[in-house]
């Protein structure tokens, strides 16, 4: 199938950016989120990271023709006219299990269904749909507009000829795709999350202050973030459900999520998102 219009099921900060950069390679949107306040929100994040992105020459404009091959939608009855589809909702196994079997009942039988999941098993996800030889992972890294990783991941049923169509689209979209086999966290978040992980068992332990510890990181392993800025970005809550999902799917203990990134979610202490996680964003807007 040709794919012209993409659905993209989550208006967050994933599927928003998602939705920009598919609009800026030529293709039409429907983006859907449960409330028409979420999705004003996320039409006004893309409006303004397009201008930043126009001024700097790096998107060509207009930007009122790109941002109207973006059509948002409440009801994901809307998805009907999709040539392909991709769940960018939160990272809970249960929300995503509603959202793809409705897509699955939704979407013609020919259309590609894809999850852009971090961590959770593509061969589960799979299974709960109709097509699983349709379906495959498609992980953009964050920010989707700046970053050009694309992690894809095929479930134990996904035919060649699905990968060779996503992985298509990948690169029509401007990305690098890189396969990945369906293993807990995949390739990125199997070497990202415990690095985190261990460098909140370095702050609980006192080994260094978080400014310390990222400073080394930064300086001395020439890493763009510390691992401690990085998580308060990602959202502490997401790390610790990747945690988890590396604990469970392969019950080695040197996956165990440190205390202190348990107690922090516990407390709200979530990051960025809501003002305070291993740094202090309250003075922030």
């Amino acid at each position: 199938m040709d794919i012209k219009t993409i659905g993209i099921i989550g208006s967050g900060t994933m599927g928003s950016g998602i939705a920009q950069v598919a609009a800026c390679s030529g293709l039409e949107v429907i983006l859907a989120d449960v409330s028409d306040d979420l999705l004003k929100k996320a039409v006004a994040g893309i409006d303004k990271s397009l201008a930043k992105l126009i001024e700097k020459g790096k998107v060509a404009g207009p930007k009122e023709a790109l941002l109207g091959r973006i059509k948002t939608a409440t009801r994901l009855e809307e998805m009907k006219g999709a040539h392909f589809a991709v769940e960018a909702v939160t990272e809970d196994f249960e929300v995503k299990k509603k959202v793809l079997q409705e897509l699955d009942r939704i979407l013609a039988p020919e259309v590609i269904l894809a999850s852009n999941t971090s961590s959770i098993s593509i061969t589960r996800l799979a299974a709960l749909t109709k097509r699983p030889g349709r379906f495959m992972g498609m992980h953009f890294m964050n920010p989707v507009p700046l970053m050009t990783l694309v992690e894809l991941i095929k479930g134990i049923a996904t035919t060649a000829e699905t990968f060779a169509a996503v992985k298509a689209l990948a690169e029509k979209m401007g990305k690098v795709p890189v396969e990945a086999n369906d293993y807990p966290g995949f390739i990125a978040n199997r070497i990202l999350m415990p690095m985190i992980n261990e460098a909140v068992y370095a702050l609980m332990e006192g080994v260094g202050t978080p400014e310390a510890i990222d400073t080394v990181m930064k300086l001395g392993m020439n890493h763009p973030m510390g691992p401690l800025a990085l998580a308060d970005l990602i959202g502490l809550d997401v790390c610790l459900f990747i945690m988890e999902v590396l604990h469970q799917g392969f019950a080695d203990t040197k996956y165990r999520p440190c205390p202190l990134l348990r107690k922090m979610v516990d407390a709200g202490y979530l990051g960025r998102k809501s003002g305070r996680g291993f740094y202090d964003y309250s003075q922030q807007k």
